[in-house]
C-alpha cells in the first residue's frame, strides 16, 4: 500500500482467499484492505495514538438516516455525554479532496452536530472547528488532543 502523510504506525495483516485484510482495533475484526481502508486505519491510529482519543469513544462506519436515505460515516469520536466531538471523512489517496467532499461531511454533520470535522485522503488532511452559535466554522492547522475534550 501507498505511504501516507501520517506518522508510521504498526498494523496486523492476514491473507485470506487471495485478499489482504487489516485488523481494525475498533471493530475488533479483520477487514479487507482497500486504499480507503488503509487511510481509515491510519486515521484511527492517528486519533488514538497521536491525539489520545480513547478507543472506547470511537465508532467506525455506522449508518445514519438523512432525508430518507441511509448514509455511512467513516469515523466519529464521541464525548462522554454521548455528543460527537469529531466527525471524519476518509477517502482513498487517489481521490482529490474537493468541495463535494466537504459538502458530504457538512451534510452528515447537519445530523451529527460534531464540534470538529476532519477530511483526509491520507495525503492531505483538513481540520475544521464548528461554531454552531454563529453558524460558522474555521479551518485549523491541526486537531487538539482529544483525551481532554
Amino acid at each position: 500500500m501507498q505511504e501516507l502523510n501520517f506518522p508510521r504506525f504498526s498494523f496486523r495483516f492476514k491473507n485470506s482467499e487471495n485478499k489482504t485484510a487489516i485488523f481494525d482495533e475498533i471493530r475488533k475484526k479483520f477487514v479487507v484492505l482497500t486504499p480507503e481502508e488503509w487511510v481509515r486505519q491510519h486515521t484511527v491510529k492517528f486519533l488514538t495514538e497521536t491525539k489520545k482519543a480513547s478507543k472506547s469513544f470511537l465508532n467506525i462506519e455506522k449508518a445514519i438516516q438523512q432525508n430518507g436515505l441511509t448514509k455511512r460515516y467513516d469515523i466519529v469520536v464521541f464525548q462522554r455525554d454521548g455528543g460527537i466531538k469529531l466527525l471524519v471523512e476518509c477517502k482513498a489517496p487517489e481521490v482529490k479532496i474537493t468541495q463535494a467532499v466537504f459538502d458530504q461531511i457538512a451534510r452528515y454533520n447537519l445530523e451529527l452536530k460534531a464540534d470538529y470535522l476532519m477530511v483526509t485522503n491520507g495525503l492531505q488532511h483538513y481540520f475544521c472547528q464548528m461554531d454552531f452559535n454563529q453558524k460558522t466554522y474555521r479551518f485549523l492547522t491541526d486537531l487538539p488532543e482529544l483525551k481532554t475534550l
